[in-house]
């Protein structure tokens, strides 16, 4: 067996695996009302049945899973069905449709006393308006339910996780699943999952600022407490919902759920209500004016009744009262709260099924707003598949074929040749590569799985790849200085089992920082002395190798002999291999290390990602690079993918001042650092974000700082994040980010929205789903709205105007309406819910990626549309009453004096007046269906792409022809069968409502195109 150069030979321990099951009766958890922090590790070992090194069996945790129950805090309790369905009836507009309902009840108790004979056997009217309310809620109750198991299977793919050490594995699981007994892997980043007694730390920090109210993070060691002590001090305890921020560390799992120290309290949490979104808001205003306004006119109407005709009996101030029903009926869209709920739930759900996870349904406003989108550089631009691909050391450069995570490759010269075994630069390679796995946190699984940082894991994989490993198996790691932002290095402490007092430390890091701490080099089998031009021929190297986009990570190590370890406080190593953090001994071991070579590693752009950023600038959207790795990096990455122009050059010195700033507009820099960024003013700093478009070696306050200042510009920004480090700026950004695969728990929690992928084009379909849902919102409110205002003008008109159209009868007194509220309320069912739903499911009709962004200021429902709401409600009432008069003596289409040769009397031929009124008023929204597609693209484009629409418009039809054509529904609702005559009549009618649209449409995009 070969040694290492001035190194003791290291091997790894073995392991059994321990059977231990919980003897305990009682359903009480251990420790939740006792302080594991006062007993030393074996006592809460033993008292757990647990093991410190193999953790719980999976059987033993799947029974205490059923003991325990799950690791969550107690929810709200659930409300029960009936109080669901009656939230139903919980609107401004269905307490108007009521009030509506007993007045119409009250009219024809009073019509019935007073004129039995003439009094219809039951109020039909009341009864169909009940009926068609409770199936509205029922329907309605259906959608919400859906929607709300679509939002629960969202927050089951964004529930949490957490890594534990089961059957001797380092396993992530369900965060609800955690027990007892389980051994927490902790790491920067992640959210504590339960309580818990530390086993091991480094340089552990955590935020307790949530429990403890301590505004900065606690260090934490694993030393037994004299005395119990406020959870502040309880410094060997980590607690459910605090998060990392800061090295790494293992403990036992005391409590979990409500047995936690967060449990205890959840109870006296007061629950807030959600704020509403703009949206939501907005539909609630657009209610209110309809409420407001059908009063308004109501009140206008029978005001101007009065004065002209004056009410002379009871009959006509019932027929008033019906009036007021009937406005109140055509105006009112009772199922609009819930078509948008389940728009938005199904829009979200398909937005899951493209990778696209998001956490709440408000939160699609946003996404089709925004016009920046900030983005790390690894794993989202490119595939986070790092690959160790080229070495240099001291003899020279070589290259690793093979790619990903599989360990197949051989090494190779520049040329191809394969490295002999006996090669000198072959000894250099596997050295620099036994030092780069063995300070490493990261694993490699036989089934190309990996765990950790995609970085560590490439050189664990170049290690298999060249065997470098075979002869260094009996190894074990004692301590560890963790790699830290500020520090840009790693050290981790080994030992050979044989030999207890021989210690070395294995480090790897930035070259630069890691060359600082480097006194000797290996060359071949020697170790010699490094000069000043081994030093400047390394850094030249970083530099080339950082121009063709490697990512460069040197390796070093040194002996630790006895007499040296000594000297150094905190390093105490017994037999168990426990040692206490030596974080702060880190000056005292890092130095004297002996380079050993540098790895150059690719993480190859996505080939989809160009394409994606090409659209997101089509559709207005400017796409920013955040890195922390080196400028130049940063920017041939950037110049792959389109972010900036690969043939510009460094204008870096022209952001240094506001008026030479002004001439690069519309410029991308190559890459600006976090020094450079320091350097700035505040006014400087503004002047660079907007041209700057690569930024590299940033720290978190320069990401915070870069997106307050894009918003400050007026920009909804979305950002990405996947550390610890990035939660501020995520939590900050419109629309925060978070990376599903190497996001930390933190930052998913801090997000809006989460990548399963860690897609760069996931962000960019998810902008355009959010837009294609907002434009959906969008078309059924044209829709929904210009078909009641339809409605209202309809019964306006036909009232104020019913001596012209012959709809009153001119030997009778008192008020006709054109339509039965009956009548109304049956179109309100049949056409507001099946094609209002379908045009919220409807495919992009416009091209929405070729707009600008929509400002968060913008209206959901602006001038514009309002005007089109009005053009359309009117083409609609008019062609209705048309119908209407056609059937009417005396109106503007029929002669007073004609003689009905059938000998019916007005009523009679009202009641076919109406349902001609009836039927085409159904088909005019109908047409109106196909017509709100788009604002300003024809209905026929496309006509046949939404099978959805076409379904709840075949249903519509087949629904309207029962109750024109089933006696038992001609009595309920009025009406009587039409002729094969009468219904090309009334198809013709109706259809001038898509006709008319389609003028309207053309003179729109015609006044567009003249003011470009």
């Amino acid at each position: 067996m070969s040694d290492l150069p001035r190194e003791t030979q290291l091997h790894s321990p073995s392991t059994s695996s321990l059977g231990l099951s919980l003897n305990s009766s009682s359903d009480s958890q251990p420790y939740a009302d006792a302080d594991p922090s006062i007993l030393d590790i074996n006592a809460v070992e033993t008292a757990l049945h647990t093991s410190v090194t193999n953790g719980l069996r999976s059987e033993e945790a799947r029974a205490r899973l059923e003991k325990y129950g799950r690791n969550e805090l107690a929810g709200k309790p659930a409300v029960p069905a009936w109080k669901r369905f009656l939230v139903q009836f919980q609107d401004p507009l269905v307490y108007l449709l009521l009030v509506a309902t007993i007045i119409s009840f009250v009219a024809w108790v009073i019509e019935r006393s007073t004129n039995p004979s003439g009094a219809e056997p039951l109020p039909f009217d009341c009864i169909v308006i009940v009926v068609i309310l409770i199936v509205n809620a029922v329907l309605g109750f259906i959608q919400e339910n859906r929607a709300e198991a679509a939002v629960e299977a969202l927050s089951q793919m964004t529930a949490p996780h957490t890594t534990v050490l089961r059957d001797g594995r380092a396993v992530t699981i369900n965060t609800a699943e955690v027990v007892p007994g389980d051994i927490l892997i902790l790491g920067e980043g992640d959210t504590v999952s339960a309580d818990g007694r530390l086993l091991s730390a480094a340089s552990l920090r955590v935020a307790e600022a949530s429990l403890t109210g301590e505004s900065l993070p606690v260090a934490k060691k694993t030393g037994t407490l004299e005395s119990t002590k406020s959870l502040g001090d309880r410094t060997n305890m980590v607690f459910n919902g605090t998060a990392i921020t800061q090295g790494t560390g293992r403990a036992i799992v005391t409590s979990t759920g409500m047995k936690t120290q967060v449990g205890k309290i959840a109870d006296m949490l007061s629950q807030t209500k959600e704020d509403s979104t703009p949206l939501e808001r907005e539909m609630d205003n657009v209610s209110k004016i309809l409420g407001i306004a059908v009063v308004i006119i109501a009140a206008v109407v029978l005001a101007a009744l009065w004065l002209l005709e004056g009410f002379h009996s009871i009959d006509d101030v019932i027929e008033s009262l019906l009036l007021a029903v009937s406005l109140a009926v055509a105006a009112v869209p009772e199922g609009l709260a819930t078509i948008l709920t389940v728009v938005l739930a199904l829009g979200v759900q398909r937005m899951a099924k493209h990778n696209a996870i998001v956490k709440k349904l408000s939160s699609v406003e946003t996404l089709g707003s925004a016009s920046v989108i900030c983005s790390d550089k690894t794993g989202t631009l490119t595939r986070n598949e790092m690959t160790v691909e080229t070495l240099i050391t001291a003899s020279g450069e070589v290259k690793v074929t093979g790619t990903g995570y599989v360990p197949v490759g051989v090494l190779v010269g520049l040329e191809g040749e394969e490295i002999e075994t006996s090669s000198p630069i072959r000894r250099e390679v596997v050295t620099a590569l036994v030092a780069g796995s063995i300070a490493n946190n990261g694993e490699l699984r036989d089934e190309g799985e990996i765990i950790g940082d995609p970085t560590e894991v490439s050189l664990l994989v170049a290690a298999r790849k060249v065997h470098a490993m075979d002869d260094y198996q009996s190894i074990e790691r004692v301590a560890e200085i963790p790699f830290t932002s500020e520090r840009k290095m790693q050290t981790v402490i080994a030992r050979d089992k044989a030999d207890a007092d021989s210690l070395t430390a294995f480090a790897k890091g930035a070259p630069d920082i890691l060359l600082e701490h480097c006194s000797y080099i290996l060359v071949g089998d020697h170790v010699r002395a490094m000069t000043q031009g081994d030093r400047q021929d390394i850094l030249a190297h970083v530099e080339r190798l950082s121009n063709q986009a490697y990512r460069t990570l040197g390796q070093a190590y040194a002996p630790l002999h006895v007499a040296r370890m000594q000297d150094i406080d905190g390093v105490r190593v017994d037999v168990s291999g426990r040692v206490e953090d030596i974080a702060e001994q880190a000056d005292a071991i890092e130095h004297d290390y002996i380079w050993a070579g540098m790895v150059g590693i690719i993480d190859p752009p996505r080939t989809e990602v160009r394409d994606s950023i090409a659209e997101a600038h089509r559709a207005g959207i400017r796409t920013i690079m955040i890195t922390g790795d080196h400028p130049l990096t940063a920017a041939r990455i950037a110049a792959d993918l389109g972010i900036i122009d690969e043939q510009q050059g460094d204008t870096r010195e022209s952001v240094y001042g506001l008026e030479r700033a002004e001439n690069i507009t519309g410029r991308a820099l190559t890459a600006l650092t976090g020094d450079e960024l320091d350097a700035m003013s505040d006014d400087e700093f503004n002047a660079a974000v907007r041209h700057v478009s690569v930024y590299a070696r940033v720290a978190p306050e320069h990401k915070m700082r870069i997106v307050k200042a894009l918003q400050s510009h007026g920009n909804i920004v979305a950002m990405t994040g996947d550390g610890v480090n990035d939660a501020p700026a995520v939590k900050s950004a419109d629309i925060g980010v978070a990376m599903g695969i190497t996001g930390t728990e933190v930052t998913k929690q801090s997000a809006k929205m989460i990548l399963a992928d860690d897609n760069f084009s996931t962000i960019v379909e998810a902008v355009k789903e959010g837009r294609i849902i907002f434009e959906n919102i969008r078309k059924f409110l044209r829709y929904l709205l210009s078909s009641n205002v339809g409605e209202v003008f309809t019964v306006f008109f036909g009232v104020v105007l019913a001596g012209v159209l012959g709809i009153k009868d001119p030997s009778s007194t008192g008020v006709t309406v054109p339509l039965l509220a009956t009548q109304l309320l049956w179109i309100n069912l049949l056409t507001d819910a099946a094609p209002a739903l379908a045009m919220g499911v409807d495919g992009q009709t416009d091209d929405v990626m070729n707009r600008a962004p929509r400002k968060m200021s913008d209206r959901v429902i602006d001038a514009a549309m309002w005007c089109d709401i009005a053009f359309i409600g009117i083409i609609m009432a008019a062609v209705t009453l048309i119908g209407i008069d056609l059937y009417l003596p005396g109106g503007l289409f029929t002669d007073i004096s004609a003689v009905n040769v059938n000998g019916a009397s007005h009523d009679e031929q009202m009641v076919m007046a109406r349902t001609m009124g009836f039927t085409i008023l159904v088909f005019a929204q109908l047409f109106n269906a196909l017509a709100s597609r788009s604002a300003t693209q024809s209905a026929f484009k496309n006509l046949f792409s939404n099978v959805w629409l076409w379904g709840a418009i075949a249903l519509s039809v087949v629904l309207q022809l029962a109750v024109i054509y089933i006696p038992a529904l001609n009595t309920a609702f009025g009406t009587t069968p039409l002729h094969p005559h009468q219904w090309f009549e009334a198809l013709g009618l109706a259809a001038l409502v898509l006709a008319l649209s389609e003028v309207y449409k053309c003179v729109a995009r015609l006044v567009v195109k003249r003011h470009r």
